[in-house]
């Protein structure tokens, strides 16, 4: 086993869920990791209901009803998906 094949294996995605402001994913070594929803435009419009349905991939999540795919290497690396705007300031 090289050591790109146990990197990919321990940061595979085993829970997730999104609350109103993050989406939060447990990976297969117990780290875990939250991201805010509005670094992702389209996980962010989404009902609960769509937020909810998730599938895991080894590398990352899907949402099928929204069609949004995030890998966990982006969430990890703090990059945005493009055209994600910060929320104003209170």
């Amino acid at each position: 086993m090289t050591i790109l094949q146990i990197e990919i294996e321990d940061s595979r995605p085993v829970e997730a869920h999104c609350d109103d402001s993050f989406l939060h994913v447990s990976l297969a070594d117990g780290r875990s990791v939250s991201t805010p929803l509005w670094w992702y435009p389209r996980l962010l419009k989404a009902s609960e209901s769509e937020r909810n349905t998730i599938e895991f991939m080894p590398m990352g999540i899907h949402w099928p009803e929204i069609d949004e795919d995030i890998s966990i290497a982006s969430m990890l690396r703090g990059q945005r998906a493009p055209g994600a705007i910060p929320p104003a300031a209170n």
